[in-house]
C-alpha cells in the first residue's frame, strides 16, 4: 500500500515538474547564455579577466549546452551574444532575470545563465539557473559550494552542476 501511495506521489510531482513535462511533450527550447565571471578576489581591481578566464567561461557554457542537448530533453537555441551586453551592461547576473525575455525574443522557452564567482585565484563557486522565458520564474538552479581549482576547473564545476543539480 505504501509503495502505491509513494508511486502516485512521485508521478504527481513529476507531472508538475517543467522538465518532466518537457519529456512528455518533446524537447524544450533553451538558450544558454555566455557564462559570466564575478571576480570577488582581492586582485579583482588589479588583475583584469584574461584570455584564459574567457576560454574557461566559454568551455563551461559549452559543457552545459552539450549536456542539455545529449539529455534529449532540450533543443539549444544558438544566438550570437553581442546584444546581451547592451541589455545588461553590468552582466545578466545583475539585471533581475532579464535573460528570460531575451530568450523569449529569440524563440526559446527557457533561459540558462551560469555565473562563476572567483573567491581567489585558486577557489571559486558556480551558480547555474534556468528561468521560464514566458514568466521569468526560476524552474531549476544549482550552486557549487567552494571548489578548489583555478579557472581551468570551471568546466568541471559546470559538469558537476549539470549532472547533480540541473539534469538529475
Amino acid at each position: 500500500m505504501r509503495i502505491r501511495i509513494l508511486t502516485a506521489l512521485v508521478a504527481l510531482i513529476a507531472g508538475t515538474c517543467p522538465f518532466a513535462q518537457a519529456q512528455q511533450k518533446g524537447p524544450m527550447s533553451i538558450e544558454v547564455f555566455p557564462f559570466e565571471l564575478e571576480d570577488k578576489s582581492a586582485g579583482a581591481g588589479i588583475i583584469a579577466p584574461d584570455d584564459y578566464d574567457r576560454r574557461y567561461l566559454v568551455e563551461s557554457a559549452k559543457v552545459a549546452k552539450d549536456m542539455l542537448s545529449k539529455s534529449g530533453r532540450f533543443l539549444i537555441v544558438d544566438v550570437r551574444a553581442e546584444n546581451e551586453q547592451a541589455a545588461a551592461p553590468h552582466g545578466l547576473r545583475n539585471c533581475g532575470g532579464c535573460e528570460a525575455p531575451i530568450a523569449k525574443a529569440h524563440g526559446a522557452s527557457l533561459a540558462l545563465l551560469g555565473v562563476v564567482t572567483r573567491v581567489n585565484r585558486t577557489e571559486h563557486t558556480m551558480f547555474i539557473r534556468i528561468l521560464d522565458a514566458e514568466t521569468g520564474k526560476q524552474v531549476s538552479a544549482g550552486f557549487t559550494n567552494l571548489r578548489m581549482g583555478a579557472n581551468h576547473a570551471w568546466p568541471r564545476s559546470a559538469k558537476w552542476l549539470m549532472t547533480n543539480r540541473i539534469l538529475r
